[in-house]
């Protein structure tokens, strides 16, 4: 497939302060400027779609439809392999809409607790994130990434959002919400694998839209 090149304004298709200043910033190198639909007082679609891929179109398109500008949008979350995947795209649902990830986190450790999944290798957890571009005359593109790693309780440190005080990264001693927001997603100078899913994603798609 033919990549295009994203540059000028562009909308974040988010309401999400959290996802917002990550977005800002790693599109920050790249002289991008991001506007949020929250900010342009664009309204939030209904997310019927069945992956993360799919959600993340349907907010990207819609965003692209109102504002007339190229969209931005990611949809991500966090899947644990002992609830089959749960919460997945309905990771904040289980927020009760991105409202309280205190109270979703304490959902998911009770139900590991009631399997008896206690241990670390019965814990384990990846988060993915999609990334897609739309266009003003149609044209998309997504990108989708992950990282693995395992749940701990309980959650530490209060940097980052969502389920990252929970989740420990592979190879890792410190949660994502024991990191600064450079040390999660910061993409390295040297070219090397970014950290966080939405990290990895975004490097695939600054490589094919912003190089």
């Amino acid at each position: 497939m033919q990549h295009r090149r994203l540059e000028g304004r562009i909308v974040v298709a988010t309401h999400n302060n959290g996802k917002l200043r990550e977005m800002r910033e790693l599109l920050a190198p790249y002289g991008v400027e991001a506007v949020s639909a929250g900010e342009l007082g664009l309204g939030e679609p209904e997310e019927t779609g069945s992956t993360f891929e799919a959600n993340a179109l349907i907010k990207a398109r819609a965003a692209c439809e109102a504002s007339g500008l190229p969209s931005f949008a990611d949809d991500s979350g966090l899947c644990v392999e002992g609830l089959g995947g749960a919460p997945g795209i309905y990771s904040a649902r289980w927020a009760e809409n991105g409202k309280d990830f205190g109270a979703a986190m304490a959902r998911i450790d009770a139900e590991l607790r009631e399997r008896g999944f206690l241990s670390p290798d019965e814990r384990q957890a990846h988060f993915v994130s999609a990334l897609a571009i739309a266009w003003p005359d149609g044209h998309t593109e997504v990108f989708e990434a992950r990282v693995e790693g395992v749940l701990v309780w309980p959650p530490r440190g209060g940097a980052g959002f969502g389920y990252d005080p929970m989740f420990l990264p592979d190879g890792h001693e410190r949660t994502f919400g024991e990191m600064s927001s450079d040390e999660k997603h910061g993409i390295p100078a040297d070219g090397s694998r970014a950290l966080s899913h939405r990290a990895r994603a975004f490097q695939e798609l600054a490589a094919a839209c912003l190089a």
